[in-house]
Order: structure tokens, then sequence, then C-alpha cells
């Protein structure tokens, strides 16, 4: 019953990318193509430490062996259109797939960190009524190397010095753009080895740098537990009560609220990492107090903190964002129940920020 709802189109498969590939399996490609299979190495090295994604710039590799590389490294994504505010720190890149779908990402420096927004899934299958990604719906998933593409790309412009403050690195990703990441679960986890894996299998990030974000698709939770990559788990509660976040985010209606977070507390147990709940605050209808002391009632004593997402409205919605005295008081309801809270630092609400504008706009 559970794969009913987590199967996504198969339209549009992309051809097959090097970096879709773990390292064995990038070896074997190699002797696929009639090259030793030390190239792998190579060109993961060239992909992932250098950021080069020209072969002609691949000077220790023969000229005809890097025109035979070309058929495992097809162009995946193509920057259609970019945005910018805050002076430059941030940065919406909408991209065009192979087979004409769009998906998002953004990039935000701040004093102390890079942090990249992606998307994992051509629209989303949620249908959570306050997003626009969920009210254009599924497309379809994306393969690993459209993801990890994303955060190369903000690596490159990052490296060469494209974005105010000089070259940098990407320090965090967040799996937080267009998609439902555990509903492209085999997917996504090979991406969390491209991302935190060493070169030249991957990027060598850090796992407390990664956070992967769902709405409750329980047994994936627990699943992702049990794979042993210490990421961050980002769970979009929104709604204390199963009454109100039947509505909100629907698959509620096959997982509740205490199933959800049963297995977020696993995820927790399991890898030690606190659990990020995520809460857009939508005036007059999640931002009461009660609802603030229920919740402060259900995380006490768990390993959790919550993040507050004053929410950034699509155009012609009825949501909007709550009032700050709202949002203050929501504050208080969690802190006086000893639970830790923060207010996200909203980014990009001139560019359309919010996942699925700026595809809805162009497409």
């Amino acid at each position: 019953m559970v794969d009913l709802v987590l199967q996504a189109p198969e339209r549009g498969k992309p051809p097959r990318h090097l970096l879709d590939l773990s390292r064995p399996e990038r070896r074997a490609a190699m002797s696929d193509l009639g090259l030793p299979a030390f190239r792998a190495d190579q060109v993961s090295t060239h992909l992932l430490t250098h950021l080069q994604n020209d072969p002609d710039e691949w000077t220790d590799i023969s000229a005809s062996d890097r025109t035979t590389l070309r058929a495992v490294l097809p162009n995946l994504v193509q920057p259609v259109r970019t945005l910018t505010c805050d002076d430059g720190a941030t940065v919406k890149t909408l991209y065009r797939l192979h087979d004409g779908s769009l998906v998002e990402s953004v990039l935000m420096r701040y004093p102390d960190r890079v942090t990249m927004c992606i998307s994992s899934q051509a629209g989303c299958g949620m249908n959570c009524p306050f997003c626009a990604t969920g009210q254009a719906g599924l497309t379809r998933n994306l393969s690993t190397a459209e993801i990890v593409e994303q955060v190369l790309a903000g690596a490159r412009a990052l490296a060469n010095n494209e974005i105010p403050g000089g070259p940098g690195r990407i320090s965090n990703v967040v799996f937080m753009g267009m998609g439902e990441p555990l509903a492209n679960y085999r997917t996504v986890v090979a991406t969390l080895h491209r991302l935190i894996d060493p070169a030249p299998e991957g990027l060598g990030m850090s796992a407390r740098g990664v956070t992967v974000s769902t709405v409750g698709l329980a047994p994936r939770i627990r699943e992702l537990a049990e794979e042993g990559l210490p990421v961050t788990l980002a769970v979009s509660l929104h709604a204390p009560d199963d009454h109100l976040r039947d509505t909100l985010v629907p698959i509620n209606n096959r997982w509740k609220v205490a199933e959800v977070l049963d297995a977020a507390w696993f995820y927790a147990e399991r890898t030690g990492r606190r659990v990020s709940i995520e809460y857009a605050l939508i005036k007059d209808v999640n931002d009461q107090r009660w609802r603030a002391e229920l919740l402060g009632e259900m995380l006490a004593g768990h390993l959790a903190h919550v993040n507050l997402i004053p929410l950034n409205p699509t155009p012609g919605s009825k949501w909007t964002a709550s009032t700050p005295s709202s949002q203050r008081e929501f504050v208080a309801g969690l802190s006086e129940a000893g639970v830790r809270v923060t207010v996200r630092d909203t980014r990009g609400r001139e560019i359309d920020g919010a996942c699925g504008q700026l595809a809805a706009l162009e497409s």
C-alpha cells in the first residue's frame, strides 16, 4: 500500500549520467566504454573536486578519451532564468530538464555559511494546499545526477566568484525545494552519498550540514534511520492536531501525527541527531496559542527543535503569513513548554521565493 503513494511517473526518464552511479558502477561504466577503470576516478575528481564540468578542461585525459566520455556526461539541466535579491546573496535558478520539466534551486549566502536549497522532484504529489509546488502536481522524480547538478552549479558559481563575498564553498544542503524527498527515496539516498562520501565518490560534505525534509512518510523515515547517514531530518508538521493536518498536509490521512512523530523519535534515537520540526505559520489557520501549547506537550522531552516559518504566500492564495503578535505568542507557547524554537530568516520573497512559484510563472 505504501508503494502506491511513493511511485512517480516514469515519463521523461533522463539519460544515464556518470553521477547517477556509485564509484564501483562508474568504474564498470568505463570498461563498457572501452576505457581503463581508473578514468572513473579521474572524471569524478574533475566533476566533484575541481568542479570542472567541461571535458575540454581535463588535460590529464586524452582528447579521444574525452570524446568517448561524453556519452556518459549528458547535459541534464539547463538554466532558464536566474533571479537575485539580498544584494546578490540569494540566487534562485529555474532549470529546464531534458524533457521540458522545470525545477528550482536557491543559493543563500550568509556571513557564516552558504546553503543550497534543492529540488528532488519536478512538481510534488503531496497536494498541500498552501504550497505552490503542491498545487502544480507531480511530473516525475529527478535522477541522482539531476539533483547533484543543482548543488554543483551553486558550487561552481561560488568557486568562480560569481556570488558577492568572494570565492566560497557550499556548507549546507537542504532538500526543501520542489518535491517530497522521501517519495523519491532510493535516488535521494544515492544523492546523499554523492554529497557526503569522500572524494572521488562524492563531495565530502559533512552529514551534519545536510537536511532531508519530509511531510511525514513514516515508513521511509524509519528506513532512512537505518541507512547509517546521520543527516538532519526535518519534518514538515504544520499542525499538531490531526483534524487540521488532514487538510494542510493530506498525507496525514495515511500517517497521523502520532505515527509521524514516533518515526521521528526513532530517527533521533538511531542517529543521535536532533529532529527539526518545520511549522509554517498561517494566519488564523494554525497559529493559535493553544496549538503552540499542544505542540509543546508533544515535543517536550524529545530531541527536537521547532523551526517556525512565516508563510511566503503564493499569488492568488487565500493563505497568508501570521501577524507578528500571533508569531510571538506561538513562540512563547513553545518556549514555556521547554521546546527550543527559532523563526526562520525568510529570504527570496521579492523573487518568488516560495518553492514552485518561479516554475509556475515560466510554464
